[in-house]
């Protein structure tokens, strides 16, 4: 049974536990817990309780990519899975992208999700299962315009960070859509269209506290791509 490692960034997050909570109540046994305490001064008392059933590393404050980068560098994991600290994971999403992974020999899933809200009822439908590609040169040319790839839904293998690189810790905001480019040139991004992530929506999330600096940003991401081709040589599915 391949090992999955879960990486849960925290930065001053009261959600934390039920993060935490979600990836512990996965029905897939072979798993690793990390989280990355990214230099937090409020509800630490939240993790602290999990410390046996978790790898906890704390270190300073250097944003949500160089909490990721800490927390691949000590995945021993086949498979890396991100979780932000104020989602939450259905119990079968490990499970259900991997056996879907296996089944179309995949290095990268997402999949939909659901938004919930402060007390995770949730407020709406399922959430990107729109996007339908006919090619992944249709998808790269789409993500191109636009990042609808949801971090916390995503699945890589661990062996692609060997070829793509770590995030980008300079890109304080839009790490995750430079991310998603940089991979897509060389990987097929697979899509399982069942959503397996709750997505919180609150006043103190990043998408509403720095709002003007991350549209920035990601203007900026988006320029750099603009005219960046496919690398990969031999054709995708």
């Amino acid at each position: 049974m391949d090992k999955v490692s879960i990486i849960i960034p925290f930065y001053n997050c009261q959600y934390v536990n039920e993060a935490i909570e979600s990836a512990l109540n996965q029905n897939y046994s072979n798993i690793e817990i990390i989280v990355v305490d990214d230099g937090s001064t409020k509800y630490v008392n939240k993790v602290k309780k999990y410390v046996n059933r978790i790898k906890y590393i704390k270190k300073p404050n250097g944003g949500t990519a160089s909490a990721l980068n800490t927390g691949i560098k000590n995945a021993s994991g086949d498979y890396i899975m991100w979780l932000s600290s104020d989602d939450v994971f259905q119990p079968s999403k490990i499970s259900k992208q991997l056996f879907f992974m296996k089944e179309k020999n995949a290095s990268i899933c997402y999949s939909p999700y659901i938004l919930v809200n402060e007390r995770t009822v949730p407020v709406s439908g399922k959430v990107d299962g729109q996007f339908y590609f006919r090619d992944h040169k249709e998808f790269y040319r789409n993500l191109q315009k636009n990042c609808f790839v949801n971090g916390s839904t995503i699945v890589i293998r661990k062996d692609v960070f060997s070829k793509v690189g770590l995030f980008n810790e300079k890109i304080r905001y839009a790490h995750d859509y430079d991310y998603w480019l940089r991979a897509a040139q060389l990987y097929q991004f697979y899509y399982l269209d069942e959503p397996l992530v709750l997505y919180r929506i609150h006043e103190k999330m990043t998408t509403k506290k720095k709002r003007v600096p991350l549209i920035k940003e990601f203007a900026q991401v988006k320029r750099k791509h603009r005219n960046t081709a496919l690398k990969r040589r031999e054709p995708f599915l």
